[in-house]
């Protein structure tokens, strides 16, 4: 099963990673934000393992068409991860920042919700390792 690269295997697994994170998000959100509702609990769950899936099919895709050189998963996963995670901060800037205040504090040094694309990228690292561990590598062809 893992012996031959499989692209079906590396998005399960991006998906099983995004699914535990968003799990932990789901579980432990209420911690860092009292009152906060289930439509965003829920929302996390779904945006990490949507974001494992999708860090984990693209990591398969090693050539970069445009600047015609090699894209290892080590740079790939994290710069897309980090990359969601901006994106995902523009988006739920209020909630974010409401709880990174609460965790923070007003003048905390993290009090900012772009630190979410650091996290981004560490989870992109992390799905993208397991990714190419045991679903394959992709050969870096053009």
């Amino acid at each position: 099963m893992f012996g031959n690269p499989s692209l079906v295997t590396r998005v399960a697994i991006g998906k099983g990673i995004g699914a535990l994170v968003g799990l932990l998000g789901l579980i432990f959100l209420p911690y860092f934000l009292p009152g906060v509702g289930w439509l965003p609990r829920i929302g996390i769950f779904f945006w990490y393992t949507t974001l494992g899936a999708i860090i984990a099919a693209l990591g398969a895709l090693t050539w970069h068409p445009v600047l015609k050189f090699p894209m290892p998963w080590w740079v790939g996963a994290p710069a897309m991860g980090a990359w969601m995670n901006f994106v995902l901060a523009f988006f739920a800037y209020d909630l974010m920042k409401a709880m990174l205040t609460s965790t923070f504090g007003p003048e905390g040094f993290f009090a900012s919700p772009f630190w979410f694309a650091l996290e981004g990228a560490v989870f992109g690292l992390m799905v993208g390792y397991f990714a190419a561990r045991f679903g394959g590598k992709a050969r870096h062809t053009p």
